[in-house]
């Protein structure tokens, strides 16, 4: 279940460090929507502090996956590589069912095992059949993704996130979102106008605020209702500059 919160900062920064701080989170972790920027005014007249929007994932444990059977066969039936006795447990398990559920879907693959820089796990697939473990626009990666995380945190006293990529696809996927992201914003400068994305799973919606947090002219936020959410890129009008009259130096 996706939940929000809404934190005031001096500056939109600090907004996000206290919503981080309050849900015990990291950044990769959630969503933000700035939902109004921090106003200096002048001369502290006329001041107002920033405003975000924290989306992120609650921690209630998540709906079974639609053929629990197969999932559990993948995660009992399939031996463990002779490798992951070497492993730490976390990364055998996730071995274990990752090697039982690529079988059946009939794909071989080498799965790597790391750790996140932030915390969690890394595991990155590669081979031939990468194709049919992506999917159309990652969707059967982020099942995948899911599937591993629920398996292997079932039962367990601390949840351990689990980030699963094929042949470096998620940060081809950012570079690109990156990208478009900017396009979009230069556009919604230069027409004055807001710009709607294509709608975007929360992963990709997420890439695209991020991208656009401190970019001058351009807010980001998040419209309509699954699976048709999607990013608008609003154009912000500059405030207006002082009256004060200018000095001038004459040569």
């Amino acid at each position: 279940m996706i939940k929000t919160l809404e934190k005031t900062g001096r500056t939109e920064d600090d907004a996000i460090a206290a919503a981080l701080a309050e849900l015990g989170l990291d950044r990769d972790d959630v969503s933000v929507e700035i939902v109004e920027r921090a106003k200096s005014g002048f001369l502290g007249i006329g001041a107002s502090p920033a405003v975000v929007r924290v989306s992120y994932e609650a921690e209630d444990e998540p709906e079974a996956p639609a053929e629990p059977e197969i999932v559990e066969a993948a995660a009992e039936e399939a031996p463990a590589p002779a490798a992951a006795a070497e492993e730490n447990p976390d990364y055998a398990a996730i071995r274990t069912f990752l090697s039982g559920l690529l079988e059946r879907m009939g794909v071989k693959a080498d799965i790597e095992i790391g750790p996140r820089d932030n915390g969690g796990v890394n595991v990155n697939l590669s081979g031939s059949g990468m194709g049919a473990i992506i999917g159309r626009r990652g969707e059967t990666l982020d099942a995948i993704q899911h599937l591993t995380n629920y398996v292997v945190n079932r039962g367990s006293d601390k949840r351990m996130h689990i980030s699963v990529d094929a042949e470096n696809y998620r940060s081809k996927r950012e570079e690109s979102l990156a990208r478009l992201a900017e396009k979009m914003a230069e556009k919604a400068i230069k027409y004055k106008r807001s710009m709607a994305l294509e709608p975007m799973n929360s992963y990709e919606r997420h890439v695209i605020h991020t991208a656009l947090q401190n970019y001058e002219g351009v807010t980001t936020s998040s419209t309509g209702e699954e699976p048709n959410r999607r990013v608008v890129v609003s154009y912000v009008k500059p405030e207006p500059t002082s009256n004060k009259p200018q000095s001038r130096e004459w040569a």
